[in-house]
């Protein structure tokens, strides 16, 4: 009974052996991230255009939860920039925001996105996460760092900027608000920047934000700021969240639905990296499947509180780490924390500005502008380049779910490419042994006058057919002398479908009755078996198939006899008259 809640409860297998060195580490850095947290909760509820306090009390009930059923021991749950913007332009397409409605639709959104995440747990499919590529994460963050720092220029400024997702719509709208900046909370809002930029760059363990939040709000009730312009958070209800079942409006439940999946996707996305990250480093296992469960359950529970969705954050979670944290009990302390704030200090962020909250949000969210992955991308992989500036214009340009969709698009765009393009290959034996190699990047391997050993890089189905014939022909088009036994190597072929097993009939026949010998080598048995069945094996000759490339050249060679070895032959001359022609191969069986 013990270890099947332990099962389902990773935090007590976490606590064995559990001792004082590990409860100073979780204690610490369960505080330390309540300090982070509390300036960041209201920022990031106030960018989702929610009251500061809604950021609070997702601050509490979720936390505890994900510590109970979690698998990452550093996570560090709570709202998050990226998903509190995604909430903002969900929700405020069906409500206005400020209004009721409008908080009890982010209420229902979170409520949507947990019964996701725990849908998709349940059905082990935490691995559609892998379909949201590096590439297109990097695009889409810098993307959104960009719109969600813009969208708190008005605060900064302290001026009213329409509500956009979209950057040159911000920039635009601030240029003509100008002649009406509020130089006192624009010099607050900048000092703010300034000061916690300082801060991380002298420490990044120290509280920053935290810092700013109490010098913002000291200034501002001292000097009478308020009385000046300066826009300040004012009353914060005090006391635990009301609990209450979330109201349910299918209308509502229908044109929020895109949204929670994109958001219960790029949440689980953003949490799954980094607890993988610092779980490696501290050399233990990540169930994804788990951690969308234990997200989901978060989300839900957190929905009866008045909250917005929950995510891991890097940022929080890095601070955790570093600040000693082993086990999820850092969470718990961090929920308690936020708890008695909510009891006994909400009255103390009555004078709190709002441009330092503003503050806050451009500075965490600028850090995520991936410069260095471009630099990268642009060394490494230009074609992967191309989705992250793919991905980063169309949200930019479209906004930050369409921009994703577009991203992943452009991902599966290029898989389906790069499988109907397989990279082939002319092989050759090394010298002296029997390993065989592709003559292009092993100019010394040597070929067989009459043999053409051939690899192909991928597995053979529908849609590479007739790229793969094409490529054939080529090949037997640039041969030095009419090729009369052709040899596949089939090691890297891991899937065959019914069209190209018909096409693999078809060049068989259509080979011997141009007197070429086909051989094959490597084939796995998935693949033979499809051959089997098909009378492929019947077709070609159970003894042309062989273990490995080297007897299948060998026994190719025996069928053309009397030809001499020759090293990287000369490229062809088209002028030759006694060049062979292209063999003509038949139409893909579609």
């Amino acid at each position: 009974m013990l270890e099947m809640i332990r099962k389902h409860v990773p935090l007590l297998t976490a606590l064995r052996g559990y001792d004082r060195t590990m409860l100073q580490g979780d204690a610490t850095a369960g505080m330390t991230v309540a300090v982070m947290l509390i300036p960041q909760g209201m920022a990031y509820a106030m960018l989702a255009g929610l009251p500061p306090i809604i950021g609070l009390y997702a601050s509490t009930l979720p936390l505890v939860v994900y510590a109970l059923f979690g698998t990452s021991r550093q996570l560090a749950v709570g709202p998050v920039a990226m998903v509190a913007l995604m909430v903002a332009a969900a929700v405020g397409s069906v409500a206005e925001p400020g209004s009721g409605d409008y908080v009890a639709y982010a209420v229902l959104m979170m409520l949507m996105v947990g019964a996701i995440q725990m849908a998709m747990g349940i059905a082990r499919l935490g691995f559609l996460v892998n379909f949201l590529s590096h590439p297109v994460v990097s695009g889409f963050t810098s993307a959104a760092a960009l719109i969600i720092g813009f969208s708190q220029l008005g605060h900064l400024l302290g001026v009213s900027i329409p509500r956009s997702h979209h950057v040159h719509e911000i920039l635009w709208g601030a240029v003509q608000k100008l002649s009406e900046v509020q130089p006192v909370t624009f010099a607050l809002g900048l000092g703010s920047v300034v000061l916690l930029l300082a801060l991380k760059r002298w420490n990044a363990r120290f509280p920053g934000a935290l810092t700013v939040v109490v010098i913002g709000t000291l200034l501002v009730a001292g000097l009478g700021l308020h009385e000046r312009g300066v826009a300040i958070v004012g009353e914060v209800p005090k006391g635990l969240p009301p609990f209450g079942a979330p109201s349910l409006d299918v209308e509502v439940l229908r044109a929020l639905a895109p949204s929670a999946l994109a958001v219960a996707l790029v949440g689980f996305m953003e949490s799954v990296s980094v607890a993988k990250a610092f779980a490696r480093k501290n050399r233990y296992e990540i169930d994804a499947n788990r951690e969308l469960i234990a997200l989901g359950a978060a989300n839900l529970a957190g929905s009866f509180l008045q909250g917005l969705p929950v995510t891991g954050g890097f940022s929080r979670t890095a601070v955790n780490a570093q600040a000693g944290a082993k086990t999820g009990l850092a969470s718990l302390i961090t929920a308690g924390v936020i708890s008695v704030t909510l009891l006994l200090f909400t009255p103390l962020f009555y004078y709190l500005p709002t441009a330092v909250l503003a503050a806050i949000i451009m500075v965490a969210v600028f850090g995520l502008i991936d410069v260095a992955e471009v630099k990268h991308l642009y060394h490494v992989k230009k074609s992967d380049l191309g989705l992250l500036v793919v991905t980063f214009v169309a949200t930019l340009g479209l906004g930050i779910e369409a921009g994703i969709g577009t991203g992943v698009a452009a991902s599966l765009g290029v898989v389906i490419f790069r499988t109907t393009r397989p990279h082939t290959a002319e092989l050759g034996r090394v010298p002296g042994s029997h390993v065989y190699r592709s003559v292009e990047r092993h100019p010394e391997a040597e070929t067989f006058e009459g043999v053409l050993v051939v690899r192909v890089d991928a597995q053979f189905y529908f849609g590479n057919v007739t790229f793969l014939k094409e490529t054939l022909q080529r090949m037997l088009r640039k041969a030095r002398t009419p090729v009369r036994a052709v040899v596949i190597n089939a090691s890297t072929i891991n899937h065959l479908d019914s069209s190209a097993d018909s096409a693999l009939h078809e060049i068989a026949t259509d080979f011997r009755e141009h007197g070429i010998e086909l051989f094959f080598a490597n084939v796995r048995g998935p693949v033979m078996d499809v051959m089997e069945r098909s009378g492929l094996v019947a077709l070609v000759g159970r003894d042309r198939f062989e273990m490995s490339v080297h007897r299948a050249v060998v026994q190719a060679r025996e069928h053309v006899s009397g030809l001499e070895t020759i090293a990287s032959p000369p490229e062809p001359d088209p002028e030759r008259a006694d060049l062979p022609g292209p063999v003509a191969l038949p139409s893909p069986a579609v």
